[in-house]
């Protein structure tokens, strides 16, 4: 690698397998994680038809991790698509039963609504890209102050960005390498690089 190439890497995205986990979550009633804020625009929760919320609870929060972060979150059994859900939604062939009835009326739904929200992420994104902006000069002028401030090049790192509509602004660890940020707040730069200062200089 070359001496002047950063040694760090960020993808950012609107993950429609994540977006459709938090759709889910949402319908569902699920409380966990209680620190994540939920989507806009939203129907309400139907938690009230599910006798067994724990299990539920415990099931999605599975389901939740293999999502974020699949290479760190295996399962020990094959995975299967869940019907309805295109290639977006796939759970262990075992133990996940109650999971697959909960969710399956909520696939068509559930699908339009992350589309809907990633294409919007995209579509943004690129409208940034034609006038002169990136997710790379955002990331790399941040790292650039952490730098100077501490006297030292950043240490490599990879950093998973998923830039989400949800109902208040601010940044949320949901994986050992992934934040959630909301997307008002990636789109105000001034505001965005205050928050992500804190998350770079924890890991760079």
């Amino acid at each position: 690698m070359a001496a002047e190439t950063p040694e760090w890497v960020v993808r950012e995205d609107a993950g429609m397998p994540v977006l459709v986990a938090l759709y889910l979550r949402q319908v569902l009633g699920i409380r966990s994680p209680e620190e994540l804020p939920h989507l806009r625009n939203m129907p309400p929760a139907a938690s009230s038809e599910y006798d067994d919320t724990a299990t539920l609870d415990r099931l999605w929060r599975t389901y939740w991790e293999m999502t974020v972060e699949p290479q760190a979150h295996t399962s020990p059994v094959p995975l299967e698509l869940v019907p309805g859900f295109e290639m977006l939604v796939a759970l262990p062939t075992e133990g996940f039963d109650p999971l697959i009835a909960a969710i399956t009326p909520y696939g068509e739904d559930a699908v339009a609504y992350a589309r809907a929200a990633s294409e919007r992420y995209h579509a943004r994104a690129h409208a940034d890209a034609r006038s002169g902006g990136s997710a790379y000069r955002a990331y790399a002028s941040t790292i650039a102050q952490h730098e100077r401030h501490a006297g030292r090049r950043a240490h490599s790192f990879e950093l998973n960005v998923q830039v989400l509509p949800l109902t208040q602004r601010g940044v949320w660890w949901i994986g050992a390498l992934t934040v959630a940020v909301t997307d008002s707040l990636r789109s105000d730069v001034v505001a965005f690089d205050a928050a992500i200062a804190p998350v770079i200089a924890d890991i760079a």
